[in-house]
């Protein structure tokens, strides 16, 4: 089968990235709280639960859609982690993350577009960004909200590495990855609101404003230090050393 284009690869990562921002962090602003209109106001959003398995099925419906095309990375951190690991080179990284941020603030926009539509909706403090402090949905420190985002993007990154590798088991890994994204959701929402993913933050911070803007350098700086030692550091904590395999074979497999 002869290997995709760059130009590609790169429409690849701009669908991919698009709709994990579009679908999980629409999720997070149209469904997760929404009350019925008679008089009982019955909540009928689907709350934090909700929003972790829509961030979860953007990634695990686009590695299987486009995965084996691109590799599925949707993530600024996860490709610069890849590199540290010896899976993806380098020369085509700065390529890979423009996309990807680009891809999530058309996303961003287009959720702004929608959202706007509603009489009385205002983007400020309530377009799904991530933050600490008085941003942090629970009120957690810069630090606790460094250390979250640090290990929840170096376990991703090891689920990734792991579940792309030839002994996993075959056809799996776009739901391993996609599974772990939600875990990721489900513990670390109420601390940051989520990112793990510099690009999804990018996305919505300037149309959130409300601070958001001023602590995007954590969201930059956290998981991308998270997923470079994890990429330095699967192979000499598990024994696998798959230097210099691109992972979009293993997706490619688990799409057939």
């Amino acid at each position: 089968m002869r290997t995709p284009t760059l130009p590609a690869r790169l429409g690849a990562e701009f669908l991919g990235t698009f709709w994990l921002v579009f679908g999980g962090c629409g999720s997070a602003i149209f469904a997760a709280k929404f009350l019925s209109t008679d008089a009982d106001k019955v909540q009928l959003g689907i709350g934090f639960v909700g929003v972790a398995l829509a961030f979860g099925l953007t990634v695990l419906t686009m590695a299987y859609a486009v995965g084996g095309v691109s590799g599925g990375h949707f993530n600024p951190a996860v490709t610069l982690g890849l590199v540290a690991g010896k899976r993806f080179p380098i020369k085509d990284a700065l390529p890979y993350i423009v996309t990807q941020v680009v891809a999530g603030l058309v996303a961003g926009l287009v959720l702004y577009v929608i959202a706007t539509g509603k009489d009385g909706f205002t983007a400020t403090g309530h377009f799904a960004a991530n933050g600490y402090g008085a941003n942090s949905p629970g009120g957690y420190s810069l630090l606790a909200a460094f250390v979250a985002e640090f290990v929840l993007t170096a376990f991703f990154l090891y689920v990734i590495l792991g579940a792309t590798h030839d002994r996993a088991p075959k056809g799996f890994a776009p739901l391993a990855i996609g599974l772990a994204l939600t875990l990721i959701h489900l513990i670390s929402i109420p601390i940051t609101n989520t990112s793990v993913n510099p690009a999804r933050s990018t996305a919505v911070a300037f149309f959130n404003g409300a601070g958001a803007p001023g602590q995007l350098w954590l969201f930059w700086v956290a998981p991308i230090l998270g997923a470079l030692f994890a990429g330095a550091t699967f192979a000499a904590i598990t024994g696998v050393d798959r230097s210099d395999e691109d992972i979009e074979g293993e997706v490619a497999a688990a799409r057939r």
